[in-house]
């Protein structure tokens, strides 16, 4: 059994801050994460875990306002279909489908903000968490082994890496969110422009309110360049301190 003490270690080592990281750090995994978006090959591989945000975006989204969550699948191709039920229109399906293109681009500015205040491992330990929870609500076989390596990876980094490593892993991958959310609606525009993807997220909210799918696609592009740009300002404070530009 895990002791009084052994508890109390591991939940300071959770919520402990660590050191400001070097501003060449920042910059180095600034850069890393957006050739990985730039490079056809990286991003083929590294859009894996967009499309888990994705997913888990609209299933959150899904379960927020009340609907029934029936299960989240991961594709090869690196796309994904999470199913829910409840009523086809209205304010919570509208929600559902709102949060996919916006979830990593969210979730990537939720990261910056702990690592804004230096919480790394506080930030490995929930991606944990959230890609477990993930886990039992999906229902393919490359969904799970997806979430499994996601999950594995982090959770090993998180417990036998070194705070440099900890830190190099958690910089890249809070900047690749907020940089790879940007991709897929730009990409979305263009597929849509070639008379594409009729049942996008985007066309499907153009179906349940007045708004044309353009307009879906241009809050999208919003929300995750405003996202970028805050997020990019807490990751940017080492740079911004040693530059004296802040205090």
């Amino acid at each position: 059994m895990v002791s009084i003490d052994g508890l109390g270690d591991l939940w300071d080592r959770l919520l402990s801050a660590q050191p400001d990281p070097p501003p060449l750090l920042v910059l180095i995994t600034a850069l890393v994460a957006l050739a990985v978006v730039s490079a056809r090959l990286p991003w083929r591989v590294a859009r894996n875990a967009v499309t888990i945000a994705h997913e888990g975006g609209h299933a959150l989204a899904a379960l927020l306002t009340g609907r029934r969550l029936h299960g989240i699948r991961l594709h090869s191709d690196t796309s994904g279909l999470t199913l829910s039920a409840g009523r086809p229109t209205g304010p919570g399906m509208i929600a559902t489908l709102l949060a996919g293109y916006v979830a990593p681009s969210l979730v990537g500015l939720v990261g910056a903000w702990l690592l804004g205040g230096n919480r790394i491992t506080l930030l490995l330990w929930i991606t944990v968490v959230l890609l477990l929870a993930m886990l039992v609500m999906i229902r393919n076989v490359y969904g799970v082994l997806s979430l499994l390596v996601t999950g594995g990876v982090v959770l090993a980094v998180s417990w036998y890496a070194s705070p440099q490593t900890q830190a190099a892993f958690a910089w890249t991958s809070v900047w690749f969110l907020l940089l790879a959310g940007v991709r897929p609606v730009v990409e979305l525009r263009r597929v849509r422009s070639r008379g594409r993807m009729p049942e996008s997220d985007a066309d499907q909210l153009a179906r349940l309110t007045p708004f044309p799918a353009l307009f879906w696609v241009a809050v999208f592009g919003l929300v995750n360049l405003g996202a970028l740009a805050i997020g990019a300002a807490l990751l940017a404070g080492p740079i911004l301190t040693e530059a004296g530009l802040v205090p």
